[in-house]
């Protein structure tokens, strides 16, 4: 099987860089948008309650079915990906998460259309998840298969960097319409501009990648035809240990992240009584820094373990609200943007690292499917229920105690989902792929046999 990253030279391996990174942060433009837009806004839109705390409950329930529709775009769009190809289904999921969050921007209110408001959003929501269900696990290998496999971690973060990227572009748009409109105005019309521009941008996203040459791997498959017939039932059947480690791998950055760029807006208005702009401003800040330091991170995970890395971030991620909390009591900004910033640093330590560890964890011919099951399960237990969680302890207990402890289970998880892991092996590339009739043990430190 040809290695990875000779398909087309340093070009293509920048051009494959470059489109995972954009179309991702395209997409979670998308995503980000409605986060915000629950947390703020959806609310009293779609969902009008005498108790503002269930309409928020109500807006962040909408956002957790974004999360439970993945596992099924994980399921078709990462089958087919091991089957078609990964540029196909890549158009396909940004055609697809595009055209629904413009027809959120167009949705009338609650108060317009009555209760087809909120059922409509939820079906919007829900396409929105199943096309980012799809798109994760392919924009980690556009890039990954076309860089050099021993760089892997640099080359994976690609695709990591997209959701600090979207989530600033869309903080940056929702935080410049709020400072130059009223709350009123904002409420009314404001956030749907955000909605609407997704339209011009996922036109961009589809003329770079319609751009792109197929992965030097997945051309190896089809020319040794060697592509998987049923690639779902072979991840279930061959890599268990290996999806239960993806999977669990995943949690603890999840619902640090949910903590830290969609609760804390709650959080942050709320019970600290900051302005709209000023709790995007603290998030903002920290997507940015999110940016610089994803790369750095997936780079260093190339030079030092990759799981130990992981795990010491994990552990961090557990510490980090028992700070926080007690640090923003008194409603500082500063404080607030510094403990953002921070959470966020963390949350890059793990989440650089993350594509490369979940993608080596499955066999070549296997991985896209994999990884996509393991990127969209794992969202289901993590950040789809966060914020839910979130706002229900904080209603039940009026405690920010209740989420730490939340935080720490979440890195006990994580930590037992790396220990199930194994280490990357840089020379399964230039081996040919396993039979489909023949398992593949996962949980030796690096197999060649895979």
């Amino acid at each position: 099987m040809s290695t990875a990253g000779t398909g087309g030279g340093r070009s293509a391996v920048r051009r494959a860089f470059f489109a995972s990174l954009t179309g991702t942060a395209l997409e979670w433009y998308d995503f980000a948008i409605y986060s915000v837009a629950a947390a703020l806004v959806f609310g009293e839109v779609f969902f009008p309650s005498e108790d503002p705390a269930t309409g928020t409950l109500l807006a962040f329930s909408t956002y957790a079915v974004g999360y439970v529709s993945r596992p099924l775009g994980g399921f078709v769009f990462g089958r087919l990906g091991d089957k078609i190809g990964r540029k196909k289904v890549l158009i396909a999921t940004l055609v697809l998460i595009g055209v629904a969050t413009l027809l959120i921007g167009l949705l009338p209110g609650y108060a317009t259309i009555g209760v087809a408001a909120p059922i409509a959003l939820v079906i919007l929501r829900f396409a929105q998840g199943v096309g980012v269900g799809g798109e994760w696990g392919g924009a980690v290998l556009l890039s990954s298969e076309f860089g050099d496999p021993r760089k892997r971690g640099f080359y994976a973060s690609a695709a990591q960097i997209g959701p600090p990227a979207g989530n600033l572009m869309a903080n940056g748009v929702l935080a410049l319409l709020g400072a130059v409109l009223t709350d009123a105005q904002f409420v009314s019309w404001g956030w749907r501009v955000a909605f609407l521009l997704s339209g011009v941008l996922v036109v961009f996203g589809l003329w770079i990648r319609a751009k792109l040459e197929e992965t030097p791997v997945f051309q190896a498959m089809e020319a040794e035809q060697t592509r998987p017939e049923a690639p779902i039932r072979e991840v279930f059947t061959t890599h268990p240990r290996a999806l239960t480690a993806a999977i669990l791998s995943r949690v603890a950055p999840d619902v640090l992240y949910a903590l830290f760029t969609v609760f804390v807006l709650t959080y942050a208005t709320t019970e600290l009584g900051m302005s709209r702009g000023s709790a995007l401003g603290a998030v903002l800040l920290g997507s940015s820094f999110q940016v610089f330091l994803i790369p750095l991170a997936g780079a260093l995970s190339d030079r030092i373990n990759r799981r130990l890395l992981y795990g010491c971030s994990a552990i961090a991620a557990g510490v980090w609200p028992f700070v926080f909390f007690p640090m923003v009591g008194g409603g500082s900004w500063p404080l607030l943007a510094f403990g953002v910033v921070v959470a966020l640093a963390i949350h890059s330590l793990m989440y650089g690292p993350q594509a490369a560890f979940i993608a080596e964890q499955f066999s070549p011919r296997l991985r896209y499917t994999g990884s996509s099951l393991a990127y969209t399960l794992a969202g289901v237990i993590g950040g789809a229920v966060a914020p839910l969680l979130f706002t229900a302890l904080l209603d039940a207990y009026d405690s920010w105690l209740p989420l730490g402890l939340y935080l720490v289970i979440t890195a006990v998880v994580t930590i037992i989902g790396l220990s199930l892991g194994r280490d990357a092996d840089p020379e399964e590339e230039s081996t040919a792929p396993a039979p489909a009739t023949e398992p593949t043990p996962v949980s030796a430190p690096a197999p060649a046999s895979e």
